[in-house]
């Protein structure tokens, strides 16, 4: 059955938008028998296992990305700043997102969604324990919040969210987010980085869609 496995990190503003472009296009892929998977990994471990640097630490990078960032919003339907306080060590909601993953996986999307929001259109630090909280109450009552919090600490979900993350670098060959392993009809498998080739992967697919096309003036 094809597959997208989704890899993301709450603290990439690209992942938030390959999250609306994947939720948003999510019925017609179902049309298509193509399964989406949401998994939390954590940027920082991918950085420092793949060896890549982030854009804000590179002066022509972060330069480019504060044009860049304008024109996915815009095409993404987005529309926020960037915090003072970004980027965050997001190690926190990763663990509870891999939690969630695990003990409640059919509000995966719905948590991911959630964190997203309440740090980019809410300008919060979910990195904090009470930021977090109130993203993950707009999906859970007051004691499963309770449990997912307290389950981010654990020694057990530390080391699965760690085991993830080396997984896609090791395994999938990651060095950023959002990282994309899809697997075809025919059971074949490619990695895909970034939010913008999506005309790529619905080619790898089969899926029919429509590319860009300039038009005349005339």
């Amino acid at each position: 059955m094809p597959k997208i496995e989704c890899y993301l990190d709450c603290v990439s503003p690209y992942s938030f938008h390959a999250f609306t472009y994947l939720q948003k296009n999510a019925e017609i892929l179902k049309t298509h028998d193509v399964e989406i998977e949401y998994i939390p990994v954590f940027l920082g471990g991918i950085n420092v296992s793949s060896g890549n640097k982030p854009p804000w630490t590179l002066s022509a990078k972060a330069v480019y990305a504060k044009y860049d960032g304008q024109r996915a919003q815009k095409y993404f339907g987005h529309s926020f700043g960037v915090p003072e306080w970004w980027p965050i060590l997001s190690l926190l909601p990763q663990r509870a997102l891999t939690y969630i993953k695990k003990t409640y996986p059919a509000k995966t999307a719905e948590s991911f969604q959630s964190c997203f929001e309440t740090m980019w259109y809410g300008q919060m630090d979910i990195s904090k324990p009470e930021n977090l909280v109130l993203a993950l109450e707009k999906v859970f009552t007051a004691t499963e919040v309770k449990e997912i919090v307290a389950a981010a600490a654990t020694p057990e979900v530390k080391a699965e969210l760690s085991a993830t993350t080396e997984h896609v670098v090791r395994e999938r060959g990651a060095f950023g987010v959002p990282w994309f392993w899809v697997v075809n009809g025919e059971g074949q498998g490619e990695p895909f980085f970034g939010s913008d080739r999506w005309h790529f992967m619905w080619g790898f697919l089969g899926l029919p869609f429509e590319d860009l096309n300039l038009k005349s003036r005339i």
